[in-house]
């Protein structure tokens, strides 16, 4: 069985590393190291050239312990088991239970690999590595470690179990901002696969998640809801938060384009006028027109066409009359 499996019987998502890709990170590590051993040993020796021949060699020595053992060390140690090969060939040093190496990892690999590695060229690393069923050497043997594959194939995508009917929307008013996505990845995982554990050890394990996410959101688990329950229960809020997030950002991106993409024949045209076309106001036509003397029709009225107020259909609409 290659899969890693931690003390908790869950099965972790992470390939061994086999030979060939080990082989070729390895080589692309040395490479950039020799380089830099060689420059720094020039740049030295140029500078070192009026001390005698004990001080040369210890400052050979020194630059040798520095960055041929100190550098890959100390780039394990920052980057978390991620070298320069490493990284280009897509591995990772980690633990045997999956977690980030720390520094006394990288100082018992570091050691163990100028014996493995640079005294014997390799051949006792390689060996090693074909024997072991995870394809460890003596470095990882001795310090508890594994490389493994870090871009590997996804498979088909697991849904997370929905919470029981009683919980959803219980938890709306959970503050989630504090909870960090290493732990909503435990507790995915988790979910995904309690039904392949032991009922004990993953009821343990449950519980245990629970609490860590009561202590982030600042609310204690409501007493009579089990532990996996509960953790569906905030599971499914969440996404139900994201998806909210996402139509409301999608809505906004609509409404924002449909403003700015606005048709010439959606604007309302009842009630406009035609450019210089005043509309008359009720009192001021009808005081500046001259009244019609008495006794005569307003065909009769002097000045020519009746006081209506009103300009005639062709001057007022600026269209002629049909036919």
């Amino acid at each position: 069985m290659n899969e890693l499996v931690t003390g908790d019987a869950v099965v972790l998502g992470l390939q061994p590393a086999r030979l060939p890709s080990r082989a070729l990170a390895i080589a692309i590590d040395l490479a950039v190291v020799l380089t830099v051993f060689v420059l720094i040993s020039i740049g030295l020796a140029v500078a070192t050239v009026a001390l005698d021949e004990a001080a040369s060699a210890a400052i050979a020595v020194a630059t040798f312990l520095l960055v041929l053992v100190g550098g890959p060390i100390a780039v394990e140690t920052l980057s978390h088991g991620r070298s320069l090969g490493k990284l280009a060939c897509g591995l990772r040093v980690v633990r045997d239970d999956g977690g980030p190496i720390r520094f006394r990892h990288a100082l018992v690999r570091g050691s163990m690999g100028v014996v493995e590695i640079l005294g014997t060229f390799g051949v006792v690393g390689c060996i090693a590595s074909l024997v072991s069923a995870r394809g460890r050497r003596l470095g990882d043997v001795f310090a508890g470690t594994l490389v493994v594959r870090e871009r590997v194939p996804t498979g088909r995508a697991v849904a997370v179990p929905p919470p029981p009917p009683w919980l959803v929307g219980r938890f709306a008013q959970l503050d989630l901002s504090a909870v960090p996505d290493g732990l909503w990845l435990a507790i995915r995982q988790y979910l995904t696969r309690m039904h392949q554990l032991d009922a004990g050890v993953g009821g343990s394990i449950a519980q245990r998640l629970a609490d860590d996410l009561a202590g982030r959101t600042g609310v204690p688990v409501p007493q009579g809801v089990p532990a996996a329950a509960y953790l569906a229960a905030v599971v499914n809020e969440r996404q139900a938060r994201d998806v909210r997030r996402v139509m409301a950002a999608a809505r906004r991106g609509a409404q924002v384009t449909g403003q700015a993409t606005v048709p010439t024949s959606a604007v309302p045209t009842a009630g406009l006028r035609p450019a210089g076309v005043v509309r008359p106001v009720e009192g001021a036509a009808s005081a500046a027109m001259p009244t019609a003397p008495s006794g005569t029709s307003p065909a009769e009225a002097p000045g020519g066409p009746p006081a209506t107020g009103f300009a005639p259909p062709a001057e007022t609409t600026g269209f002629a009359p049909p036919a």
